[in-house]
């Protein structure tokens, strides 16, 4: 059998293991502590949005921001349909409704006109949207400038989705992090992430007060004393000393990983974007993706193989592949137990039934590409 090639596995280095020894030496083994203060505020540098909180999961992150921002039962928040459930999810944990907005083709992401048009309706109904979540996909920023002054008209808070977007950036150099400007910011750890702790998140934002309070739920809403007093419910979200470490390691790595990604990217597509019907994910023009996973469409009609046969084809080859984000408004729960409004909706459909996202690790070496090209190209008939 040869050997597994993984979609995006995690890339370990030595700074990752030197803050792990210094978590054990401290003995600060539990959530918080010297590790997961120095990782907030290397994030916070990094990225440029001013108050950060590490928690065990995006999700998490999302759950609080969503919470901080006001809604509850009964709202209704706008999302991406061409998304992680994570994104969605904590919408329904607080009781609230889901209006999903369809892609648009130039970045895959959030359609700025629909968002717009369905913003305008909303208010004429007399129910806007409590906010708007955001997706950053597949590390590719969102219209920030085109959405935020639509959802500013309105007086709508947005919390981006940039869990897959950490080192990319809205405007080319210098450009501004994905994240930066929004009414919150949320991060993933998740071990296929372009950086990882393993399992974790960081909630981001330039709202001091928001942070304060995420911070003080994510801590199970334990007031100051010396017993535990709680005059509220809270979570048990916060990240451990011991992720945080090898959080920092990442970070202190990610502009290479980041230029790494997009080398193979490149690799990618100098074999194989003049085979007819393989396209690549678009990067747009206002901004530099991370490239966190390289994505194809193809179009069997003319590639001679559908995105199922070229899948099967490399798992026949272990390696592993998966097609594009199933969108919300197709997922059953969205359809049955928490139904949903949709807008739009046909771009991301066909974008999930032709798209296909090949493996991007950075520890990939060129033996490792090639043995996936080939593989793809000898499954076409063109």
């Amino acid at each position: 059998m040869k050997e597994r090639i993984f979609l995006s596995p995690p890339h370990m280095g030595e700074l990752e293991q030197q803050f792990v020894r210094d978590a054990f030496d401290s003995n600060y083994i539990a959530p918080v502590g010297p590790q997961v203060d120095a990782f907030e505020k290397e994030f916070s540098e990094y990225t440029g949005i001013r108050y950060c909180v590490a928690l065990s999961s995006g999700t998490a992150a999302m759950h609080l921001a969503l919470k901080e921002l006001g809604v509850g039962p009964g709202d209704e928040v706008i999302g991406s349909t061409l998304t992680f459930v994570g994104s969605i999810s904590p919408v329904i944990f607080l009781g609230a409704f889901v209006v999903l907005v369809d892609c648009d083709r130039t970045s895959w992401n959030m359609d700025p006109d629909l968002l717009a048009r369905e913003l305008e309706l909303a208010e004429d109904r007399g129910r806007l949207a409590k906010a708007v979540v955001l997706t950053d996909l597949y590390g590719q920023c969102a219209d920030y400038d085109r959405i935020f002054a639509v959802c500013d008209r309105f007086g709508v808070p947005v919390v981006v989705d940039a869990a897959e977007a950490m080192g990319a950036s809205y405007g080319h150099r210098p450009g501004v992090h994905a994240g930066k400007g929004a009414g919150a910011a949320v991060f993933s750890f998740n071990g296929n992430k372009i950086m990882t702790t393993s399992g974790g998140g960081m909630l981001a934002s330039d709202d001091k007060a928001l942070i304060d309070r995420a911070r003080f739920l994510s801590q199970q809403a334990r007031n100051p004393a010396p017993h535990y007093e709680h005059t509220e419910i809270g979570y048990n979200y916060r990240m451990s000393n011991v992720l945080a470490g090898i959080g920092r390691g990442q970070l202190a790595v990610l502009d290479g990983r980041v230029q790494r990604r997009r080398e193979i990217f490149e690799y990618y597509r100098g074999a194989l974007e003049d085979l007819p019907g393989i396209e690549f994910m678009p990067e747009a023009d206002y901004g530099r993706s991370n490239r966190w996973l390289t994505v194809i469409l193809i179009t069997p009609e003319q590639f001679g193989a559908d995105t199922e046969a070229v899948r099967l084809a490399l798992e026949a080859e272990n390696i592993e592949s998966r097609p594009v984000w199933k969108p919300m408004h197709m997922q059953p729960v969205f359809q049955t137990t928490h139904p949903c409004r949709t807008v739009g909706g046909k771009v991301s459909e066909d974008l999930f039934n032709r798209g296909l996202c090949i493996p991007s690790g950075t520890a990939m070496t060129s033996e490792d590409l090639d043995r996936i090209i080939r593989t793809i190209k000898g499954v076409g008939s063109f």
